[in-house]
């Protein structure tokens, strides 16, 4: 009687031959009352039934079959009648029941299992974003900041010609506040030492790539050229 109901395709079956064995009944008997069944359910039948074979034990030869669901099983036994049939009904209505109860706790422990990860994914999702959000607000640290000043003054310089030319003297203060103000907008920030940590390459290209605006080009141009022009006539006194 234990295996009076199986799992067939993650469902609950049982077999017409078990059928007949169990309810005393001729096999072919049983085949012909569930071909009766499918006829008058048309189409339904093919959700209770599902034909099939089987290997007859002693002269080894393929015969029909039939699994049927706990439905299909219900509408097959209701035309075994006596005190014996509605003991078996009973029988297996408690084997499908269990067979089913079976199966979903599995499901549920999958469920779960399931469920669980997703919390889990769900907290270290939640993590990673504070710790996106840490990074993203972090600012640089005083070494970064020291490197910025250092560069950022070293092209100022550069563009000016260097330390001991005449622009440098006379208008590094204004290029110094140009650089630095264009700095600031750019990564909108109030000074420098505020630059998110993980803009620090970015600020690193813009100093590279940085110059004054053109009219102060144009002034530091004159500047210098004054200043070679004095020593061109220091020269010849």
């Amino acid at each position: 009687m234990d295996q009076i109901v199986v799992m067939h395709n993650r469902k609950a079956v049982t077999s017409s031959l078990n059928v007949a064995s169990v309810f005393g009944k001729e096999h072919r008997g049983v085949l012909r009352d569930i071909d009766n069944l499918i006829e008058g359910l048309a189409q339904i039948g093919a959700d209770l039934f599902f034909e099939t074979t089987y290997i007859h034990e002693q002269n080894k030869q393929e015969y029909r079959m039939f699994l049927m669901n706990r439905d299909g099983f219900t509408l097959l036994a209701m035309g075994f009648n006596g005190k014996e049939a509605l003991q078996f009904k009973m029988k297996y209505i408690d084997a499908f029941n269990q067979m089913e109860e079976q199966f979903k706790q599995p499901i549920s422990s999958t469920k779960a299992l399931l469920q669980a990860a997703l919390e889990q994914e769900e907290r270290i999702s939640g993590v990673s974003d504070r710790v996106e959000l840490l990074e993203n607000n972090m600012r640089i640290d005083g070494a970064q900041e020291y490197r910025i000043n250092k560069k950022g003054r070293g092209k100022v310089v550069e563009c000016m010609g260097g330390m001991d030319t005449k622009a440098y003297k006379e208008i590094s203060k204004r290029a110094f506040s140009q650089f630095w103000n264009e700095f600031k907008k750019y990564f909108e920030i109030p000074r420098y030492g505020d630059l998110p940590k993980t803009r620090f390459d970015e600020a690193l290209q813009f100093i590279s790539e940085w110059s004054p605006n053109t009219a102060m080009r144009m002034e530091i141009k004159t500047l210098n050229a004054q200043q070679n022009l004095n020593l061109n006539d220091g020269e010849f006194q």
